[in-house]
């Protein structure tokens, strides 16, 4: 196995993983809509989830000798999200924005379970979990759309 090839796709994860969980719990608590209540339930087991799987991602790295590194510098820092929007927001821009960093997160994730293959399976066991748990809440939000 060659840890340097692992932590490039689990470290970058991990910074995905915390700033989506620190956007859903910072939409959930902003949120204004007729889609507040469903969404508001859904953005906390969404959080719940992401944070479960940045735990995960975060032990997968140290188990294998390599510092995880989820300060809030190094978030801000490499996140490939974009600025999610101060005070309240409408349910749609929360939905909408969800589902973009979602797509991203997804997007990204498949193609680090593909680089795995060759490198660590163990590793991408884990990011194939965490995309089928991404994929779930992807489309439970997304119906959320009239």
């Amino acid at each position: 196995m060659e840890r340097e090839g692992v932590s490039e796709q689990l470290q970058p994860l991990l910074v995905e993983l915390t700033d989506l969980a620190l956007i859903a719990k910072q939409a959930h608590w902003n949120m204004t809509g007729p889609l507040f209540r469903p969404l508001h339930l859904q953005l906390d087991e969404v959080t719940d989830d992401v944070r479960g799987w940045a735990d995960q991602v975060a032990e997968r790295l140290v188990t294998l000798g390599v510092p995880a590194d989820g300060r809030v510098e190094t978030v801000a820092r490499n996140t490939p999200f974009s600025t999610f929007e101060a005070g309240f927001v409408a349910d749609e821009k929360v939905l909408s924005a969800i589902l973009e960093r979602l797509d991203l997160v997804i997007d990204r994730t498949r193609e680090r379970i593909e680089r795995l293959e060759s490198i660590d399976r163990t590793s991408q066991d884990l990011l194939v979990a965490v995309a089928a748990g991404l994929e779930k809440h992807r489309w439970m939000l997304a119906a959320q759309r009239a």
